[in-house]
């Protein structure tokens, strides 16, 4: 039986290669890091969200999605998190318009018993 040889030991150079190396992937990780964790870049992203979610739940329920013609192939039924924030904000949209008219419901049938 032979005995394994032990790997070759690398050189400085390479070593010093390797350091370069990850200290650059490092750097980069940091550098996305931050950015991701950023409020002025949570915010943006957020309110481009918001007005995704609008946009399609416009186009949800104008009824735009759903066809098979080349326009309307990238609406939130390709994407199920934009379907989600469309259906949200239109369930919202529904909840304002029920509560707004319980309110001027009851205005009225307070003003007619006096």
């Amino acid at each position: 039986m032979s005995t394994p040889t032990p790997p070759p030991t690398p050189s400085s150079r390479e070593l010093e290669a390797e350091v370069l190396r990850t200290r650059a992937d490092l750097a980069a990780s940091i550098d996305e890091l931050t950015t991701r964790l950023s409020p002025g870049y949570q915010a943006s992203r957020i309110a481009q969200e918001a007005k995704q979610a609008a946009s399609d739940a416009g186009a949800m329920a104008a009824g735009a999605f759903g066809h098979k013609n080349s326009e309307h192939n990238n609406g939130p039924a390709q994407d199920p998190r934009r379907a989600r924030n469309a259906k949200v904000v239109i369930g919202a949209a529904i909840g304002l318009v029920a509560i707004g008219t319980a309110v001027v419901v009851t205005a009225v049938l307070r003003r007619a018993r006096g």
